[in-house]
């Protein structure tokens, strides 16, 4: 199979060629030129030698003389010799010469046009005569009276104009081969730079890798984001900006990523440039998992590269999913105690001592039939109540006190039952992760409550409460604070959050701790100043208040304010 040439190697043979034959046109045209300008100058010369010879008086007076051939022979030749032309003729009106360079000339009739000269007018012209082809000049020579008595002819032989032409062609050709030599090394520069550049490849293996490229950039269902050294956007495919909201094909080429308006996180690892491995950023209302790095070639740092994937469902489903776990293991654990509790029971009635059994088994139900009365009274959705129950027995194994607010209440399906699951569930946990490794006592209270317009839920913990400083950063990057990057949980209630247009304000009660307070609007319906809406907001807080919790901020009757944060979303 024969060796395919490259870009590089066929811009190089195209400029070669198209180069030597400009240089060859350009030789071609010069020597044509010169051949011109050295016949021009001919029949210059040779006009103003016959010109001077014509008005010379001794010219005129040798004619009117008994023996003109011998007195203008010597004149004549010493002329030619002076002025180097090959001939100076000097003849009478009848073409008879009086003067050759060949004496066996003389007396013989001149050969070639003399017509415009005997009319009184001097001419140049290119005729074959005795000495050969020749740039001649014809003058005529005036008597006292003006009468043409004679006519001059002075001549250059188109063989000594050959030669003088010949010999500026070394010159010539020396300029043409710099020429040429010249344009050959720029042309192998360029080609050696476009090799580099196209690595050596053809046009058909280009154009066959933008048509893979641009096929599986535009079929991937990952976000790539390419990016220059100095943080240009060099590529976006139609993933990258869907996940970042980037509309319109040409508005994100050859800018600045701080000028694209892109989520702060992602933003913010982009100018970093550090190496980053399936970390996790938020963007508006996205889980995505990031992947970047550096690329080089040959040495040289050739850009960036960032991939992004959407997590969001999945993490969303590893929550709900780690719910059901919970509520699964505790089960396992309530039903190991009660086997435990039942043994026990058995046990006292086989000694006898049955009233002490029978008020150890009344007093163990009462207790979990009231927790699970209290549930399920104040929350109708089956997933959600079974949630609370889970982890109600998961706060009972690390010794934390977890209650629900009797003055709960959320009836129906006000909100898909998923985005309640993140929510409650996430801020839930983050509560029992804040008060873990305390002193006892530890407690978490949570409170449900549902107007016609919105969704409320509180979560009180007595930890040692959230820095304000900390709360943006909680709810934008996944923040936790056992290690920075660890949780997800708050990342998720903010995307719910802002997915509603909703609020979240961060509390801290005067006996301390932190109160995380959601506010989620039913779609299609409004909150109208002065409706149950904020009836049962103004209720919410006073039931708050009752059971130790922080009012919201704005509240003058509420304890001390520790930090608000923002509202997400809005």
């Amino acid at each position: 199979m024969s060796r395919r040439w490259s870009i590089a190697g066929q811009l190089f043979a195209l400029q070669v060629l198209v180069v030597t034959l400009l240089v060859v046109a350009g030789m071609v045209g010069a020597v044509l030129l010169a051949r011109t300008d050295v016949r021009t100058a001919a029949r210059e010369r040779v006009l103003a030698v016959a010109e001077a010879v014509a008005h010379s008086p001794d010219v005129a007076t040798a004619l009117r003389s008994a023996s003109p051939a011998s007195r203008l022979q010597p004149y004549a030749e010493a002329t030619r010799q002076a002025t180097g032309t090959d001939f100076v003729v000097v003849m009478a009106p009848d073409r008879t010469r009086y003067s050759h360079p060949n004496p066996d000339r003389i007396g013989q009739p001149f050969v070639g046009e003399i017509g415009p000269a005997l009319a009184g007018r001097a001419f140049t012209t290119v005729n074959v005569g005795t000495l050969g082809e020749s740039v001649r000049a014809v003058a005529p020579v005036r008597d006292a009276d003006g009468e043409v008595v004679g006519l001059v002819s002075v001549g250059i032989t188109t063989e000594a104009i050959n030669r003088k032409l010949l010999a500026q062609a070394p010159a010539l050709l020396a300029a043409t081969a710099a020429a040429l030599a010249l344009a050959a090394a720029g042309s192998w520069l360029l080609s050696r730079r476009l090799r580099r550049q196209t690595h050596g490849l053809g046009p058909a293996q280009i154009t066959r890798m933008y048509e893979y490229y641009d096929a599986v950039l535009h079929s991937v269902r990952e976000g790539l984001v390419v990016l220059t050294p100095d943080r240009r956007v060099a590529l976006v495919n139609d993933e990258a900006r869907r996940l970042l909201g980037l509309a319109g094909t040409s508005l994100a080429q050859d800018r600045r990523v701080t000028e694209l308006g892109l989520p702060p996180a992602v933003t913010e690892l982009i100018v970093s440039g550090r190496p980053a491995h399936d970390e996790p950023v938020i963007a508006g209302d996205r889980m995505l998992v990031a992947n970047q790095r550096e690329t080089t070639f040959h040495g040289r740092a050739a850009g960036t590269v960032l991939t992004l994937r959407d997590h969001t469902e999945l993490r969303t489903l590893a929550s709900e999913l780690d719910s059901v776990r919970g509520l699964t293991e505790a089960l396992q654990a309530q039903a190991h105690e009660s086997a435990n509790r039942l043994h026990t029971v058995l046990t006292m009635v086989e000694l006898g001592r049955t009233e002490e059994a029978v008020r150890l088994a009344t007093a163990e139900l009462s207790l979990a039939q009231q927790l699970t009365d209290r549930v399920v009274g104040a929350v109708t959705e089956p997933a959600l109540a079974a949630l609370l129950l889970g982890k109600s027995a998961r706060a009972g194994e690390r010794g934390v006190d977890l209650t629900v607010d009797p003055g709960s209440r959320l009836d129906g399906h006000p909100l898909p039952i998923g985005d309640l699951l993140t929510v409650v569930g996430n801020l839930v946990d983050n509560a029992l992760e804040a008060v873990a490794g305390t002193t006892p006592p530890r407690r978490v209270r949570v409170h449900l409550g549902a107007t016609e317009a919105e969704v409320t839920v509180q979560v009180t913990d007595n930890g040692p409460g959230l820095d304000p400083s900390q709360v943006t950063e909680a709810f934008r990057r996944g923040w936790s604070t056992k290690s920075p990057g660890r949780g997800l949980g708050l990342a998720l209630v903010g995307q719910v959050v802002a997915r509603y247009g909703g609020t979240v304000e961060v509390t801290r009660p005067a006996e301390g701790g932190t109160l995380f307070s959601v506010r989620l609007p039913i779609p299609g319906r409004s909150t109208v100043p002065g409706q149950p809406a904020d009836q049962g907001r103004a209720a919410d807080q006073g039931q708050a208040a009752d059971q130790g919790q922080a009012a919201e901020p704005g509240d003058p009757t509420g304890p001390e304010q520790a930090a608000a944060a923002p509202e997400v979303g809005r």
